[in-house]
Order: structure tokens, then C-alpha cells, then sequence
């Protein structure tokens, strides 16, 4: 989102740098920035861990997880250069000294810029831990400067709306507003940044992007692999809070939004909570009419025999907690009134899929009303993963003599445009080094969407699923999700 930027010296501080999102996600996304030119000129990554370890043995760890994870080759000439700019510190979350002696580590660093360096915190860890630390970098004078330091939260952020309050009101004792980077990683997507550029740097879509002319809209977010070691997790957590409350909501956003006034952060984010704020809450006598949650059962995926959800390591062997959503959300203005957005994501679908689905209505009449022919609605297909595209079917005449229709499809393909595209995670963390703001959420959007899932949250908390696992592992979820379209006369594309 940023215009180009020439990034200042800075520190970057991972705590939880040998876990296993920093060693998938985090260091290859540095590396592949690195790579392509987009890391500051002058810069460090202090990655923090309990155990002691040298420089030396950690960053051979790191060049191995690169060689699984990273898009990009590891040749010996770019890792020279990358490793240089590691450095590994045994550090103890809960332990001020600690602290006081990383708060000399980077003074260090910044006698070596000559500058008082940027500095980014990026929290890859458990949420109980992010009291404790915030807490101490306060203490220590970590992150005092409001214009240069930052820190990065991973999701989830609480596990309700009061939780989130409560951690909202905790990171502020700290951190200004605009320092604190809360990140979704499907906000890096992307066909998922592109809706902008789509609706509003076209004339004509966005005449079009309203209740008059598009009848209904489907998100989906399908995950063929199930909670594999994330039992324990998962358990605690489920698809209502884990993909419903934050993906998936703010890709709704992305495609409801009214059009910002420029592309500035905060004007954006104000569009996008104007969104949330709109969503027609429901009370909890309407949970059963407007969601549908589900648990996945043994069944075939890709001709393997898989278990079902309550088999799984850490699951409890009545679990109530669902690993599939299906929800129908209305929007209370002027653009989206009475238009329904679907939106459903599982665990162990029939395949991996994500994409967006706008259902244009059909025309009141039309020449060939009284033909043989079956008129297709008319769509438009946004494809966020695997596939990167965006897809218009429409109606047209096969070639030929006699007058025969049949639907056909124009596309437009990322992957064809650039096939080594950025991950998310790339795109994320350059827009943090940035201090562009506009692809993380603000702490009123996050109590917003928690706002939103409230009632679902409660209802399905304290009154169990009594059919319990009621979708084979494999399938595109419950029944009880296609009765939730079917009955406007929709169906799940």
C-alpha cells in the first residue's frame, strides 16, 4: 500500500524466534525482502529464546529452515549477506534483567548506525505471554519513541470482545495507537489488496457494487488439512473465533467498504469499520436461523482414509467445539440493504479453497426469457488461494451457425502476471518497516468484529451440539450449511 520509501536503520526483535511461525514464516519473509531489495540498508534481527545458543549454531538453523521454507533460492552469496545481519540473545520473558540487557544490545546497534535505529517488535508467541512483556518493555524504556518503534501482535487477539478490550486498554499503557501493528496474515494476500484497486480504480465495477444490480455475496475460506498439532489450541478456540472473527470478516469489509476518500491509513480503516458497525447483530433466539457449525467425522480426503476431529491428539472425546462455520450476515445500509453475504470456512473440506463470489441479479426481462436456453447468473469469481485470479462469467453464443448459449469466463491471472509473487507475510512486515498502518487492524475493528460474533459466541457455548461430528472429512461441510443458502434460493458456488 506504500508509495516507495526509503526505510531508516532498524532493530528488529522476534520474540519467540525459534518457534515455529518465525521459523516458517517470519525469517524466510526477511530473507526473500532481503533478496529483493526491500529491507533498510542498515539493519539487525535480534531473535530471542530461552535456551543458550550461539550465533554461529542458530544461524545454520535458520539457513536450513530456509532451504525448506523460503520462496526464494539460498545461494552461498545472498546468505553471507543476510546472516550478517542475525544475531541470536538468550533472553527470559519474565525476567527484568533480561531486558535492561537487551535494551543494551541495541543501544549497541544504534552507536553502529550512528542514528537511535527504528525499532520493531514482532510478539511470535503465545497471547499470555504479551502482558508480561509489554509490561517490561515499558519498564526498560524499550520502545519510547512513538515515531520509531513499533510492535507487531500476532492473532488471536483475545478470545472475546471483553478480552480484546482488556488487552486493547493494556497495549496502550505502552504503545500509542499508531505504533501497534495488529496483523492478519490474509490482509497480505494478494488478490485480497487487489479488491481495492479493482472496485475503485475501475468505472465499471463500482457503478455496479450495490444492492440494485448484485443479489448475494459468498466468502469462502475451505482448509483441507484439519488441526494437525494444534489439538490443544484448537480446542480452546474453534472456526467461529480462529477464521470467522478475524479473516474472514475483514475480507467482508474489503469487499463492502464505501470508497475511502484517499488511500490513506486511517481512512481506510475507518471505512472498514464503518462495515463492521453496519452488520445487522444477531440476538440469540435467531442463532440457529442465521449460523450453522459443524465437526468433521472420519471420511476420504485425496483417497486416504482420515480421522475424524474427536480422534485427533488433545481433543476431548465429546468436544463441542465446531471446525466448521456457515453464517449469513446482512449489512444495514444503503448500499447492501437486503443483500445477504454467506460466508463459511471448515476444517478437512474436500479441497483447499478461498475465494469470493459476487452473484449479480438476473434482469428482470430479457430477449431470451421464453428461449431453451439456461441463462447462468452472472459472477464474479475472486480466487485468494491457491489459485491468485479473478474470474467474470457471463453468457455468450457458441461459435457456430444455429444460436446455441453457453457460459463462458474472462480472467484475469496473477500467477501469469508474476508467478514468483510476494507471501503475505512479505508484504506485512514491509508495510510495518514502512509504518504504513493501512493492512493491520485498528484496535476499534478488532472489538467490532468481536462485537459482531458476541451472541454466536455465547449461544454455541452454552448449548451443545448434540449432533456432533455431523460432516465426513472430505465433504464441503454439514447439511445444515446448503439449507442455510437454499432457503433464498441460493446455493454455495
Amino acid at each position: 500500500m506504500s508509495e516507495n520509501k526509503i526505510l531508516q536503520p532498524t532493530t528488529i526483535i522476534i520474540f519467540g524466534a525459534t518457534g515455529d511461525l518465525a521459523k516458517r514464516k517470519l525469517f524466510p519473509a526477511f530473507y526473500n525482502l532481503y533478496i529483493d531489495g526491500r529491507m533498510p540498508e542498515r539493519f539487525n534481527i535480534v531473535a530471542l529464546g530461552r535456551a543458550e545458543n550461539t550465533d554461529e549454531k542458530f544461524r545454520d538453523y535458520i539457513k536450513e529452515n530456509l532451504n525448506e521454507f523460503s520462496r526464494k533460492d539460498v545461494t552461498s552469496e545472498d546468505w553471507k549477506g543476510f546472516e550478517s545481519h542475525l544475531t541470536y540473545f538468550q533472553h527470559q520473558l519474565d525476567e527484568q534483567q533480561s531486558y535492561q540487557d537487551l535494551s543494551q544490545k541495541l543501544q549497541t546497534f544504534d552507536i553502529d548506525y550512528g542514528t537511535r535505529a527504528n525499532r520493531l517488535f514482532y510478539l511470535s508467541i503465545a497471547p499470555n505471554f504479551i502482558e508480561t512483556i509489554s509490561n517490561h518493555i515499558k519498564n526498560t524504556f524499550l520502545a519510547s519513541d512513538a515515531s520509531k518503534d513499533r510492535i507487531i501482535i500476532e492473532k488471536p487477539f483475545g478470545h472475546s470482545k471483553a478480552s480484546a478490550i482488556e488487552l486493547n486498554t493494556l497495549l496502550s499503557q505502552t504503545f500509542q495507537e499508531e505504533q501497534i501493528y495488529r496483523i492478519d496474515h490474509y490482509l497480505g494476500k494478494e488478490t485480497v489488496q487487489n479488491i481495492l484497486t479493482f472496485r475503485f480504480g475501475n468505472s465499471i465495477f463500482e457503478p455496479l457494487w450495490n444492492q440494485k444490480y448484485i443479489e448475494s455475496i459468498q466468502i469462502t475460506v475451505a482448509e483441507e488439512v484439519g488441526v494437525e498439532t494444534r489439538g490443544a489450541f484448537y480446542e480452546q478456540t474453534g472456526a467461529l473465533k480462529d477464521m470467522v472473527q478475524n479473516h474472514l470478516l475483514q475480507i467482508l469489509c474489503m469487499v463492502a467498504m464505501e470508497p475511502p476518500a484517499s488511500l490513506e491509513s486511517g481512512e481506510i480503516r475507518d471505512r472498514k469499520v464503518d462495515v463492521l458497525k453496519s452488520i445487522r447483530r444477531i440476538t440469540p433466539d435467531k442463532v440457529s436461523h442465521y449460523a450453522v457449525r459443524g465437526q468433521y467425522g472420519p471420511g476420504m480426503i485425496n483417497g486416504t482414509e482420515v480421522k475424524g476431529y474427536r480422534q485427533e491428539n488433545g481433543i476431548a472425546e465429546d468436544s463441542n467445539t465446531e471446525t466448521f462455520v456457515a453464517m449469513k450476515f446482512y449489512l444495514d445500509n444503503e448500499r447492501w440493504q437486503n443483500v445477504p453475504f454467506y460466508v463459511r470456512t471448515g476444517k478437512k473440506m474436500e479441497k483447499k479453497h478461498s475465494y469470493i463470489t459476487i452473484q449479480f441479479r438476473p434482469l428482470p426481462t430479457s430477449t431470451f426469457s421464453n428461449s431453451p436456453f439456461e441463462l447462468s447468473a452472472n459472477r464474479l469469481i475472486i480466487n485468494i488461494q491457491p489459485s491468485m485470479d479473478i474470474r467474470l462469467q457471463f453468457m455468450s453464443k457458441k461459435p457456430g451457425l444455429s444460436l446455441e448459449l453457453k457460459p463462458v469466463e474472462m480472467v484475469f491471472n496473477d500467477f501469469a502476471c508474476q508467478e514468483d509473487s510476494p507471501e503475505a507475510y512479505e508484504t506485512l512486515l514491509l508495510e510495518a518497516l514502512l509504518g504504513d498502518l493501512t493492512l493491520f487492524m485498528r484496535s476499534d475493528q478488532v472489538e467490532e468484529a468481536w462485537d459482531v460474533v458476541k451472541t454466536i459466541q455465547e449461544y454455541w457455548e452454552n448449548n451443545k451440539e448434540l449432533s456432533f461430528p455431523n460432516y465426513q472429512a472430505g465433504s464441503w461441510g454439514p447439511e445444515g450449511s446448503d439449507a442455510l443458502v437454499k432457503r433464498q434460493g441460493h446455493k454455495w458456488v
